[in-house]
């Protein structure tokens, strides 16, 4: 019986080893550094940059959601551009299509597209149909136009339907469904149940009331695509007028069933309970919280308004500090415990402050070259893409790579819950 030769021996006294046909993994020559030690800290530095796997200790505060989804909306409300408008629809469907679980709120993105297509669409008949006060040098065609009385003067019903005149309307039309798309976004994104645990104590009354009402629109959704998968596999129709009001009453009927069960479930939960305060702790909790919400009302609208920029901010920031003032004295009333609240971590505040970011460079881009973001109608040119603030606009695209991932649809149902499930 034969032994395996030793290989020749080395140079530093060290013993020989059998040839074994593996290559040495010892330290090189030339750095002394080991293959495992060298992707050490590559691996750990990757590990660190890739969004880890969405569980209910990671997941994400609905309200950051909220917030990314409202900068946006803002950004949309700031601008007519359709290359910039498309842009932020574009930016919202592709985090929602990377972010977005597989729970009854999550399918609703699609019905809000389809809600502000239809929107843009109302507008250009109400346009082509009521005219419009855009002149125009480029006349389409001309429809008969309705006699009117004098008292109906400004108003018109058929007549000349110009180029600029559509353009306008359909401009117009894309800036509400870009708006629209984008709080689609946060209602497909974030869990309702979720936001209502990180309202106020003085909020719980109505926060019930708005569960209902944000499980109501997505349950509905469930259930139509529930119910025409039905009718397609039993051969019936699933499109005309006869298939919606066969699959409209059984749609309204279980989608009200689950948001009244939610109701319940939060009642006997203790949402809703609330403690005896003196009379004028209430009367300035009340005060304060009207008087702030309204502050914040004129704020945000001379924010969104061309000419209100200047007091919008002001008031904005004095209707914040009086609501949060009279919402923690309205908290007080609270006598329920919050089981398990959300945390804000740094992905939840990198989440937030893209959108807000967006909204920011949007609003001073409106005040630095409005005309970019205003491309005109008459005469008629083409929209130019502002290439900066469009470069603001893909920061928000920032939570499609911080925001914990999803675990895929069926995956890890039977051992554990999703963050969603897990309330």
């Amino acid at each position: 019986m034969t032994t395996p030769t030793s290989g020749p021996a080395t140079g530093d006294g060290a013993p020989d080893r059998p040839a074994t046909g593996r290559r040495a993994t010892g330290p090189t020559r030339t750095t002394g550094v080991t293959p495992a030690r060298a992707t050490r800290a590559p691996r750990t530095a990757d590990r660190l940059l890739r969004a880890p796997e969405a569980n209910r200790s990671n997941a994400l505060p609905a309200g950051a959601w909220w917030l990314w989804a409202l900068g946006l909306a803002t950004a949309a409300s700031r601008t007519t551009n359709p290359l910039l408008l498309g842009l932020l629809v574009g930016v919202a469907g592709y985090v929602v299509a990377a972010r977005r679980t597989d729970a009854p709120w999550a399918r609703s993105y699609g019905a809000f597209i389809r809600i502000g297509l239809f929107v843009v669409g109302v507008r250009l008949v109400f346009s082509v149909l009521l005219g419009s006060p855009i002149p125009g040098t480029h006349p389409l065609f001309t429809l008969p136009e309705v006699p009117l009385p004098d008292w109906a003067q400004g108003v018109r019903i058929g007549g000349r339907v110009t180029a600029e005149q559509l353009v306008f309307s359909l401009y117009d039309g894309a800036k509400l469904a870009a708006l629209l798309i984008c709080v689609g976004a946060a209602n497909s994104l974030a869990n309702p149940a979720r936001l209502l645990k990180s309202l106020p104590g003085a909020l719980y009354e109505a926060g019930v009331a708005v569960v209902v009402a944000m499980t109501f629109a997505p349950n509905m959704v469930a259930d139509v695509a529930r119910l025409r998968t039905a009718r397609r596999l039993r051969g019936r129709p699933t499109r005309g007028v006869g298939a919606v009001l066969q699959i409209g009453l059984p749609v309204l009927e279980g989608a009200l069933e689950r948001s009244v069960a939610v109701a319940a479930s939060m009642d006997a939960r203790g949402y809703g309970r609330t403690a005896e305060v003196p009379p004028a702790v209430r009367r300035t909790t009340n005060a304060l919280t009207l008087g702030g919400l309204l502050g914040v009302c004129a704020g945000t609208y001379g924010l969104l308004a061309a000419q209100g920029a200047v007091y919008g901010l002001p008031l904005l920031v004095a209707g914040l500090v009086a609501a949060a003032a009279g919402l923690r004295l309205g908290g007080a009333r609270s006598v329920r415990t919050r089981y398990r609240p959300d945390r804000w971590g740094a992905r939840a505040w990198l989440v937030a402050g893209s959108g807000v970011v967006v909204a920011v460079a949007m609003i001073w881009a409106g005040g630095v070259d409005a005309e970019a973001l205003h491309p005109g109608v008459v005469p008629l040119t083409a929209p130019v893409l502002p290439l900066w603030p469009a470069a603001a606009v893909l920061v928000g695209l920032l939570p499609a790579l911080v925001a914990p991932v999803p675990p895929p649809v069926g995956a890890g149902s039977k051992t554990r819950p999703s963050p969603e499930e897990d309330q």
